[in-house]
């Protein structure tokens, strides 16, 4: 259901450099997570080929696959590399085929055919075909591309929102044709440029399509794709769907920020620092009678904890539960807990609590 490109997509992203024993790392996690596909790099690569023998011991149900562009010479060092699956980039918008392929949609359809067939008689046993810009395509070509795809004997569709352009109901509209003609597995690779990636990704796997392409963090050119944390929590919680470990999610995205020295910004959705933490009156006092009256999970099943502490938002409740007090007692030390917050610019620790207390 979920095909994981960190290694492929998040290593592309602007500045981002993973050694060898990052890139190890990152793997151990995702398929201790039980990904569905770990797209571990482009053709061409540097050390593809041994990092794909030290990670086939240790893939367990998760697929490896590899990335090469529609050419003959690449799908043949793709199939050198032992790799599960093979995805075959095709651009399938006017603007990508003439000016990257300088390519007529003849052209091609019979550069679609030969790389196939060299595919085909190599004995690559799962190609997946890749249909680039097709947010910008010509529904009906897009379409002619991949049932010519699925006769020539492709294993799998992926349709690339290369620019981020989709909304949801786009993205609906997007796959009703592809569903209803074809036969075979749909697959999306959802951009961010419009800070939709994750919802369309969503969107795809409701409406029918069986793979979506993440990455940690959403890491990738430009914005970025679908973030995995979010998308893999949403199926494994809100859907129970999807067999994933997410006990190491926040583990993993702070490898991953590390990685690409990127801050993880602490309100980040499901990894982030403060995204199970409380300091607001309303919500403490809730969390402190019934955690999920404003949470939507336990944070410990995706590896993070609850914080609760006391600030300039605080009221009684709060503040007395901190100190073990009865509400009414506390009424004078809210005061003092508010003005030292606000004071400070944060939320006050346990030391300073109890320290206001004995004034």
């Amino acid at each position: 259901m979920l095909i994981d490109t960190t290694l492929r997509e998040g290593e592309q992203a602007f500045g981002n450099y993973f050694s060898e024993e990052t890139r190890q790392r990152l793997a151990e996690g995702l398929l201790a997570a039980g990904l569905d596909e770990l797209e571990c790099g482009c053709v061409g690569r540097e050390g593809l080929a041994a990092f794909l023998a030290w990670a086939r011991p240790r893939a367990g149900r998760s697929a490896l696959s590899v990335w090469c562009p529609c050419r003959v010479q690449d799908v043949e060092a793709a199939a050198g590399l032992g790799a599960d699956r093979v995805n075959v980039g095709v651009p399938a918008s006017e603007a990508h085929r003439d000016k990257r392929l300088g390519l007529t949609r003849a052209g091609l359809f019979l550069r679609l055919k030969a790389v196939l067939g060299r595919a085909r008689d190599l004995g690559v046993s799962y190609l997946s075909v890749g249909l680039e810009d097709v947010s910008r395509a010509d529904p009906d070509f897009a379409l002619d591309l991949a049932h010519a795809a699925q006769e020539l004997g492709a294993a799998r569709i992926r349709l690339s929102d290369t620019v981020g352009l989709l909304c949801p109901q786009d993205m609906e509209r997007l796959l009703v044709p592809f569903l209803r003609f074809l036969r075979l597995p749909l697959a999306v690779h959802c951009h961010n440029d419009f800070g939709m990636a994750t919802a369309n990704a969503v969107t795809a796997l409701t409406c029918g399509a069986a793979f979506a392409d993440v990455s940690l963090l959403g890491l990738g050119e430009r914005a970025g794709i679908a973030a995995l944390e979010e998308v893999a929590a949403w199926l494994g919680l809100r859907r129970d769907c999807g067999n994933y470990d997410l006990t190491g999610l926040k583990g993993l995205c702070e490898l991953a920020a590390q990685a690409a020295n990127l801050p993880l910004a602490r309100n980040k959705a499901v990894a982030g620092a403060d995204v199970f933490a409380a300091e607001s009156g309303l919500h403490v006092h809730g969390l402190a009678k019934d955690p999920a009256l404003f949470e939507p999970f336990d944070p410990a099943e995706v590896g993070g904890e609850r914080k609760l502490a006391v600030g300039a938002k605080s009221g009684r409740a709060a503040v007395a539960g901190a100190l073990g007090l009865a509400p009414q007692a506390a009424e004078e030390l809210v005061t003092l807990v508010r003005a030292r917050a606000r004071d400070l610019g944060r939320p006050l620790t346990n030391e300073e609590v109890y320290n206001l207390a004995a004034i």
